[in-house]
């Protein structure tokens, strides 16, 4: 398994804290549910992208890097409209 060296890390975690703060600065008194599964939807789609063009579109090498099954990562590319 990868570990991110820990700049990276604290550096993503700081831009997700960061991130969230803003949403919720800009959602005032409006109620959110299913907050979990709204932000790993906005996450999951630029990080399939991102992981896609590292890898030159070799989704092989996509769904090792992400630790994800291929068939996986080609549904999750559909749901993303990806493919």
């Amino acid at each position: 398994m990868y570990i991110a060296p820990q700049q990276q890390k604290s550096s993503l975690r700081n831009d997700v804290e960061k991130a969230m703060q803003q949403y919720f600065a800009n959602l005032g008194d409006e109620s959110v549910t299913d907050l979990y599964q709204l932000v790993l939807h906005e996450i999951e789609g630029p990080l399939l992208e991102a992981a896609l063009r590292h890898c030159a579109s070799n989704q092989s090498k996509a769904s090792i890097m992400l630790g994800l099954n291929r068939g996986t990562l080609r549904k999750k590319l559909k749901q993303h409209g990806l493919l």
